[in-house]
């Protein structure tokens, strides 16, 4: 019976979607949100790995149910753990479960603040649809229906930056002082401020992010314009100061037109600040393919440049399993080192 391994995970990471009825869905969340906002996307997992796939009519995979352990008199709890599979040229590929997602993710509830921007970055399309900004008692309603299912482990806010980047800071951290009384680890992906370190570790953040996107300098003039990438760096190195080592991260998209060595360099510069570089394959979202230059890295690429960052994290001494919130405990948008390889 097929499992996933890393191998196979990086196969599906790289085609990125599948072909699935959506009836076949029924009674199993799905995740729409973050820069992906607008697509539906399923978890799905087997033999110790999980994996993120936007729903997709024209994917070359296809998930259909496993038919044949329904027939068969087999224990429940391997139904349930088998119930899915994927096929590629109607070849079995591998055989799994779909996670229940609480809040964009399996375990956490992973909730998007403001849904609309003032920044322009051409490989997301929060921008593009300008959607609303969720109240206090709309973030409370999610976190409570995410509790009652007995599988919250974690909080992770993120947003967009509605109005200016302190007032959404601002906001994110009266939203974290509320959300305290869950007693569960809080995690923010933000764009930062000068003070933003300061106020969203006084409101209760145990973990921080904040993406670099690229360290290809060229492309990021190009993909983030209005964004400081030196400015972002300086942040980062403060905020691992302030939150500690393992507690900071950062989304570094692959496919956006970098060179290897560009990330084998860009991983190690944030490694030897602490930082720990989350490798994001670049999701080509229909609304922005017009104005982007991207190509989704492969199997292969992945594989190879998760295992660098895998030996560059040994380097440095930081361990993803120290991580509590956001994408590294998640794993499913990426090759996550010593979680996946």
């Amino acid at each position: 019976m097929p499992e996933l391994n890393a191998e196979l995970k990086a196969e599906l990471i790289a085609i990125g979607s599948v072909n699935v009825d959506e009836s076949l869905l029924a009674g199993i969340s799905t995740s729409s949100t973050g820069p992906g906002t607008g697509l539906k996307s399923l978890f799905f997992k087997s033999g110790g790995h999980r994996v993120r796939l936007d729903i997709n009519n024209d994917s070359p995979l296809k998930m259909i149910k496993n038919h044949f352990l329904e027939r068969k008199a087999l224990p429940k709890e391997i139904k349930e753990n088998n119930d899915f599979i994927i096929l590629k040229d109607n070849k079995e590929l591998v055989r799994g479960e779909i996670e229940h997602v609480l809040a964009h993710c399996p375990e956490q509830a992973y909730i998007t603040l403001s849904e609309r921007c003032i920044y322009d970055c051409t490989f997301c399309s929060v921008p593009k649809l300008q959607g609303k900004i969720k109240t206090l008692k709309e973030v409370i309603n999610i976190v409570e229906q995410a509790k009652k299912t007995g599988l919250m482990k974690a909080i992770a806010i993120t947003s967009g930056v509605a109005e200016s980047p302190e007032e959404e800071i601002e906001r994110v951290a009266e939203v974290v002082k509320a959300l305290k009384r869950y007693n569960v680890p809080i995690g923010v992906a933000v764009y930062p401020t000068r003070n933003s370190t300061k106020l969203l570790n006084e409101a209760g953040a145990v973990e921080l992010k904040y993406n670099v996107e690229t360290m290809d300098r060229e492309i990021f003039n190009m993909v983030c314009k209005g964004l400081s990438l030196d400015f972002i760096l300086e942040s980062l190195r403060e905020a691992v100061a302030v939150f500690g080592k393992n507690r900071v991260s950062s989304n570094f998209i692959i496919g956006l037109g970098e060179t290897d060595e560009c990330v084998r360099e860009g991983v190690e510069h944030l490694a030897k600040m602490g930082v720990i570089p989350v490798l994001r394959p670049i999701t080509i979202q229909p609304l922005r393919k017009d104005e982007l230059e991207a190509i989704r890295p492969s199997a292969e690429q992945l594989l190879k440049l998760a295992r660098m960052t895998r030996e560059i994290l040994n380097k440095y001494g930081l361990r993803i399993e120290v991580s509590q919130t956001m994408c590294l405990p998640c794993t499913g948008c990426d090759i996550t080192p010593y979680r996946d390889i």
